[in-house]
């Protein structure tokens, strides 16, 4: 062995230690990785992966166990009953599942793994990024997690389609990128699926939102106003949208459109509608618009799509101004005000030309209620204003501020520091919401006073 492949395994090794110690898991010195690999080896080549594949987790993971205690027997491996079972687990992590992120998969603080090339892992935990020691063997070996990923969910990636968007089996969001068009080697992003689920109970104690402003959306819901959620890359958007659904009554018909599937609908009554991209050939994709214009067909007493990014917008208004009331969506803004210039230049390409005094008459007409979400610094998502859409004056879509979040600084913590408050202003579908039985109180709106 040369210095150069003696320092390479040194180096895996090293990794693998260090992946191992940072999830308690056991250490291995370089005999026993060394070990791993042969059984590694052998296993690929005595299993029948096509058979594997047909089998359940558990029988799959059966089947692995016994190859490799066999492997161990005929190698006199002088190694304990412990030190087995936890090389047997992550020789099945390797087969089954996604291999050295399988711990980071497994930890509930992990939010977000962002993989940058083979030698590279970060992790987000409590909105903040740090490194990870997680690394893998060759660019190859990441490749090989990729194609299982994108694979399962029917999807492709190679040359002539470089990116895609899939998800795992756990809804998780997954984004693969490769080269030629990421340079550095083969990237790969994970948006965690919330094990949990969140309700507004949750986020009131998170702080972000407050019991009051609780007590508007649900009656905002409830009373089947259109609503905007508007929000930066990692907001909560997905999060918020999630909540607001669940205030929806069981009774209701809800079709739901998005491009991965995310959202965790409790609901009995539930159509989950997915996009599909184009095939090798270049044919076969099914775009949000196309799924938004058949759940018109479906009897939907609510639509809820998950993101509008393109010329859906268009029907997305329609659908709202045509007797589809209750409806939610969510779009990358970064102020309310933006929000409502994005969907007029969403609806520019569905090819339909509105002439602009139009067009805004109508999104005023189908939206009622903007919400802007942020991500603050320190890694806090909160709700930072709550504004009605009041409607057309000339060719300006006017809006007013109900609740806002009030920013004071950064406290000695790093924390951001701040309040919610209460504009003072009456929204006008307050009688709306008050003939619908779902009257929050006018005390909410007392301005002034810390809500």
């Amino acid at each position: 062995m040369n210095r150069n492949e003696n320092a390479d395994r040194t180096s895996n090794r090293t990794s693998w230690q260090r992946r191992f110690e940072r999830t308690g898991a056991l250490r291995l010195s370089g005999e026993e990785y060394e070990a791993k690999r042969r059984i590694f080896q052998r296993l690929v080549k005595v299993l029948d992966l096509s058979l594997i594949a047909s089998l359940s987790d558990e029988e799959a993971r059966s089947q692995i166990q016994q190859n490799a205690e066999t492997i161990m027997g005929d190698e006199a491996l002088p190694f304990n009953a412990e030190l087995r079972r936890r090389i047997i687990n992550e020789l099945q992590d390797e087969i089954l599942g996604l291999g050295p992120l399988e711990p980071l998969l497994a930890d509930r603080s992990v939010s977000d793994i962002l993989v940058n090339g083979d030698k590279t892992v970060y992790v987000e935990r409590n909105g903040r990024l740090e490194r990870t020691a997680v690394r893998f063997d060759s660019e190859q070996h990441l490749r090989t997690i990729i194609d299982r990923i994108v694979s399962s969910v029917g999807r492709r990636i190679d040359e002539s389609s470089p990116m895609v968007d899939a998800r795992l089996k756990d809804g998780s969001r997954v984004n693969a990128i490769i080269p030629p068009l990421a340079i550095d080697g083969p990237l790969l992003s994970i948006r965690r699926f919330s094990v949990e689920q969140l309700t507004m109970e949750s986020l009131i104690a998170l702080g972000s939102l407050t019991g009051p402003v609780a007590r508007l959306l649900e009656s905002i819901v409830k009373a089947r106003l259109n609503v905007l959620v508007s929000g930066g890359t990692g907001a909560g958007k997905t999060t918020l949208l999630n909540v607001l659904s669940g205030f929806i009554p069981a009774s209701e018909r809800i079709v739901t459109i998005e491009d991965s599937a995310e959202l965790q609908l409790q609901q009995p009554h539930v159509v989950r509608l997915e996009t599909r991209p184009e095939n090798v050939e270049g044919k076969g994709a099914v775009t949000q618009r196309d799924l938004l214009r058949n759940s018109l067909r479906m009897r939907p007493d609510r639509i809820i799509v998950g993101e509008v990014r393109g010329a859906e917008a268009l029907d997305m208004l329609q659908a709202m101004n045509t007797g589809h009331d209750g409806s939610l969506t969510t779009v990358h803004a970064n102020t309310p005000r933006d929000a409502l210039t994005r969907i007029e230049s969403m609806v520019a390409m569905s090819g339909v030309e509105l002439p602009q005094g139009p067009l805004r008459s109508q999104i005023a007409s189908a939206l009622d209620v903007v919400l802007q979400i942020e991500r603050n610094e320190d890694g806090t998502r909160r709700l930072h204003s709550v504004q009605e859409i009041q409607g057309l004056e000339g060719e300006v879509i006017t809006m007013s501020e109900i609740f806002r979040f009030e920013r004071r600084g950064i406290g000695d913590d790093g924390r951001v520091q701040g309040r919610f408050t209460a504009t003072g202003i009456v929204p006008r579908f307050q009688e709306h919401l008050r003939s619908h039985g779902v009257d929050p109180g006018l005390e909410i709106y007392r301005p002034g006073e810390e809500t």
